[in-house]
């Protein structure tokens, strides 16, 4: 693995858990929509990761002898993202807008605490992508040090 595929496997998470967090910041805001332009309450959406090629523990110079590229790459990306179908708590206030003919609202599924517990999550990822992208500048400038 070179100092790019480092840099590049640390920059993959960094967007990766960015897009996590807007995600995350999205529902948070929708906490209390109970009507979009769809129609209904808000649902919540949950960010699916993948890897990105094949991992391997093969050194570079035997991937590079076995003329397979996608050995040596890694680091991850968003596949897609996703809705959450469950429904949310419907609650009775019949003075509410958005109340149907029984008098219940259903507002969004989005939980507070989840997405606070998610967004924690997030954040501590970032944090290890950005120590990684560090190390691997740490290691270069150590390199050239000896070089000199």
């Amino acid at each position: 693995m070179s100092f790019w595929d480092s840099l590049r496997i640390g920059a993959s998470g960094l967007l990766a858990q960015r897009l996590r967090l807007d995600v995350i910041a999205n529902n948070i805001a929708n906490a209390q929509t109970t009507r979009t332009a769809e129609g209904g309450p808000y649902q919540r959406q949950d960010v699916v990761f993948a890897a990105e090629g094949r991992p391997s523990f093969l050194p570079a110079f035997l991937a590079a002898r076995r003329g397979d590229p996608q050995t040596v790459q890694g680091g991850v990306r968003v596949a897609q993202i996703t809705t959450d179908t469950q429904p949310g708590e419907r609650i009775y206030d019949p003075t509410h807008p958005d109340a149907d003919a029984s008098g219940y609202v259903t507002y969004p599924n989005v939980n507070p605490v989840v997405e606070m517990t998610n967004m924690l999550s997030a954040t501590r990822s970032y944090e290890a992508n950005l120590m990684v992208i560090e190390a691997a500048k740490r290691m270069a400038l150590k390199a050239l040090d000896i070089a000199r």
